[in-house]
């Protein structure tokens, strides 16, 4: 879906105003579901979510989680409802056997790096993640969901928008009410800078939440390749003006750009039209890996032309995060701490 404009208004517009008691019920009844009592899983479970709909760099987080896990010896799986994807699950994704249309786009890209578990029902989700041999579960997304206690959760927010207008859908970009959500999260992940993320990390302090600072950066030969070159930008991820602003600080002269809706299905009719206008005017056509995967889907000939800029999430510092995750280890393997 594409984010109404009126969600990233600070102050809520009319139109938020009037679908205030639409807001005001779904708010409730999110806030309600929350507080119910998830199933305890075998493993530890680390959330990685968001407090509202749309790109914040919630999928990157949790591959620098799952990254941070197996470098202290951990062996995590991924665990995912699998959005856009057929398949309710639970299933391991195989990128060589699965697409988009099965699985979704995000978990093809979680499965390049652990065991990947698409599952609906998230406690079935969390035993298959246990019959794969992990020795820990990384929830991508599903911080509304009580189906699943969580052991450790993390909010991701990007630095720029913030909660918006501070709204729940369909008045504004909020899940469920700010307040009902802060009660279920332990960290916040503020992804890059702005106001509205300095005032949520504040309010997080207040709460006595743990904030981490990071950035989302380039890989460097990609943005090296890109340096100088004019390009048409494309994506079709939660808030595309981040990827084009990320190609235009490596260096890479966004010529034309084209925005689409976060999880766009692309056609195969779309994506020659958007490579034949890049050759038209003489430009390298690139996209995120995320999108890439769906245009995969459609054919290998499709992206041999397309370049790619990946991205990974980078920790300002990375003591307390380790610090955190070690403690949750300990905790759950009863090494001097409660469980």
């Amino acid at each position: 879906m594409r984010a109404p404009a009126f969600w990233a208004q600070s102050e809520p517009s009319l139109a938020a105003h009037l679908l205030r008691p639409a807001a005001a019920l779904y708010g409730w009844i999110a806030g309600r579901r929350m507080r119910r009592a998830g199933q305890r899983a075998e493993l530890p479970v680390v959330c990685v979510g968001n407090f509202t709909v749309g790109g914040t760099g919630k999928t990157p987080a949790a591959l620098a989680i799952a990254r941070m896990l197996i470098a202290i010896g951990e062996k995590p799986a991924f665990l995912t409802r699998g959005y856009g994807g057929r398949l309710t699950g639970p299933v391991r994704v195989d990128p060589g056997a699965h697409g988009p249309a099965d699985v979704g786009d995000e978990p093809l890209l979680l499965a390049h790096e652990a065991p990947t578990i698409v599952a609906r029902d998230r406690p079935a989700g969390a035993r298959a993640c246990a019959e794969a041999v992990a020795t820990a579960i990384v929830m991508d997304d599903g911080l509304q969901n009580p189906a699943l206690r969580k052991d450790l959760a993390f909010a991701v927010v990007d630095g720029a928008a913030g909660v918006g207008n501070g709204r729940c859908l369909p008045a504004g970009p909020l899940r469920a009410p700010l307040a009902a959500q802060w009660a279920a999260v332990d960290a916040v992940i503020v992804v890059g800078g702005g106001s509205a993320g300095d005032a949520l990390a504040e309010e997080a302090l207040r709460r006595g939440k743990l904030v981490l600072r990071a950035s989302l950066e380039p890989d460097a030969q990609p943005a090296m390749r890109l340096s100088g070159a004019r390009v048409l930008a494309f994506a079709g991820i939660g808030r595309p003006r981040k990827f084009f602003e990320t190609l235009k600080e490596c260096g890479a002269i966004v010529a034309a750009q084209r925005a689409f809706a976060d999880h766009h299905p692309y056609s195969a009719g779309e994506i020659r039209a958007l490579c034949a206008e890049a050759r038209d005017k003489a430009l390298l056509p690139v996209t995120t890996e995320k999108d890439l995967v769906r245009i995969a889907a459609l054919g290998a000939e499709l992206e041999d032309d397309i370049a790619t800029l990946p991205v990974r999430l980078a920790f300002a510092d990375e003591g307390p995060l380790r610090a955190l995750l070690a403690q949750l280890l300990a905790r759950r393997q009863g090494i001097g701490l409660p469980s």
